[in-house]
């Protein structure tokens, strides 16, 4: 994929959740989704950490990146019906890098798995799994 691909993938973003948070996309392949954040003060939750749902836009927005990536002839898009995610870390600074891969690439639903991890030592924050439901026209 080729700079000019990925600035139309990011102008997507601008003025949506993605573009709020400063989602990064920085690897747009429909078999890998990568992209970043930078961890500021008003993604964090009161106590000083990464606030969760930070975590969650940057990689839930891979997973969407990709389900687009992947739609099947004739469909219109798609929508979240199911998401998991577990928390095994946090981040007070610095950038949080993550990576979206599918599993599962039907007609009707896709499943993505995702990752987040600490640039500055590679600790995985957080491990997530989302079901995308594939839309068609009636």
């Amino acid at each position: 994929m080729n700079t000019s691909d990925l600035d139309a993938i990011n102008a997507v973003s601008a003025g949506k959740l993605p573009g709020l948070v400063g989602l990064v996309i920085t690897n747009g392949d429909p078999s890998q989704v990568e992209g970043h954040i930078e961890v500021r003060e008003d993604l964090l939750a009161p106590n000083g950490f990464l606030h969760a749902a930070s975590i969650i836009a940057l990689v839930d927005s891979l997973c969407g990146y990709g389900a687009m990536a992947n739609l099947p002839d004739g469909a219109v898009g798609f929508t979240t019906v199911e998401l998991k995610s577990n928390f095994m870390g946090t981040a007070r600074d610095g950038r949080v890098l993550g990576e979206a891969k599918p599993v599962h690439l039907g007609r009707t639903t896709q499943v993505w798995d995702a990752t987040a991890r600490r640039e500055a030592d590679g600790k995985v924050l957080a491990l997530f799994r989302c079901t995308q439901m594939v839309l068609h026209a009636r």
